[in-house]
């Protein structure tokens, strides 16, 4: 596990493009990733997943944050180093379980000049195949989430996103959000602003697939939804 909280890294594959089938064929390959559009819940791993189960690493045996707190409390410079990467954890709290628990709270979208769009977690929708939310085209608008840490520390923290419409994959995105510690209060993170996609191929219903993973492959979310990207606002907002 890594030892730095809060270590960023990113990485993001393609950009939100509905025409990335054309860039696949440019690029003298005429493959592309083409999914039922009406059953999203039932994607399976896509080839980066793949990639990454093929890595097997033995992390030695694990324990509970009270035992690593426990462990070499003699030492003074140790002792230090585990205050500095745990922070104010309160270890009257932290119990006795090794694996860690993520909840996530919320994904809120944000644009200006516009209320923040909050979604909670579970999406609630009682028909799969409606829209939770709408955006116009061309818009600018940053994503936020919500996420609780407790029991332990979660190490290599992933959100991973990826986008199909008319069954075409069309934006797959990956951020690395860090290391955390257990606390009470809840973690907030904000990814860089983008732009929504404008133009008359770009309007209409959209797939995707959102999770949150850690570097043992716990998964904390693994939710799909559909969206739209339409001319204008919607008229009830």
């Amino acid at each position: 596990m890594s030892a730095a909280v809060g270590a960023v890294s990113a990485t993001k594959d393609v950009s939100f493009n509905v025409h990335l089938e054309e860039e696949h064929k440019n690029k003298g390959t005429n493959k592309v990733d083409v999914v039922n559009h009406d059953d999203v819940e039932e994607i399976g791993i896509d080839e980066d997943e793949e990639e990454e189960h093929k890595v097997e690493l033995d992390l030695g045996p694990q324990f509970s944050l009270k035992e690593q707190l426990e462990k070499d409390k003699d030492d003074e410079s140790l002792r230090k180093w585990k205050e500095q990467l745990l922070g104010n954890v309160d270890v009257s709290a932290v119990g006795e379980k090794i694996e860690p628990e993520v909840k996530i709270a919320s994904l809120t979208i944000i644009c200006q000049g516009r209320p923040n769009l909050i979604l909670p977690i579970p999406f609630t929708t009682t028909d799969s195949k409606k829209s939770i939310f709408t955006l116009k085209e061309g818009s600018q608008y940053r994503l936020k989430f919500s996420f609780t840490v407790s029991n332990n520390i979660v190490s290599g923290l992933k959100y991973t996103n990826v986008v199909w419409k008319t069954g075409v994959r069309v934006d797959n995105t990956k951020k690395m959000l860090g290391t955390y510690s257990p606390q009470q209060e809840p973690y907030t993170y904000e990814l860089e602003e983008e732009i929504t996609p404008s133009g008359l191929f770009a309007r209409g219903t959209y797939s995707a697939r959102t999770k949150f993973v850690d570097d043992d492959r716990r998964c904390y979310l693994d939710a799909s939804y559909r969206f739209e990207i339409q001319k204008n606002w919607p008229t009830h907002h």
